[in-house]
């Protein structure tokens, strides 16, 4: 018997250029299995679906393989932080305090 479809929404975006898919799946498939049935891959060069960070309506999913959908959620895609926030933060506090220091 056929599972009944839920629709979902697949989400990634670069600096320059974003996508959000909206693809109907059957019940029961998990956030990895959505972002490969979406093909988003293919409006990505180098988006490896296996290796990048995935969440749901911005919350992380650590086991994306394992994580079931509900209808209407989101699957977003993360790319990798390029800089620590934290130690960004830390920076400009030290440069701050310098400029301080300076006057």
């Amino acid at each position: 018997m056929n599972e009944p479809a839920i629709t979902v929404e697949v989400a990634y975006a670069l600096p320059d250029q974003q996508r959000i898919i909206r693809l109907a799946v059957p019940a029961g498939t998990t956030v990895l299995e959505a972002a490969r049935l979406s093909g988003i891959a293919e409006h990505f060069p180098g988006l490896d679906l296996n290796a990048c960070d995935m969440g749901v309506f911005g919350k992380l999913v650590a086991k994306p393989a394992e994580r079931v959908l509900r209808a209407d959620e989101r699957v977003e895609l993360y790319r990798p932080l390029i800089a620590d926030p934290k130690e960004v933060r830390k920076q400009r506090a030290a440069r701050a305090k310098d400029a301080i220091r300076a006057d």
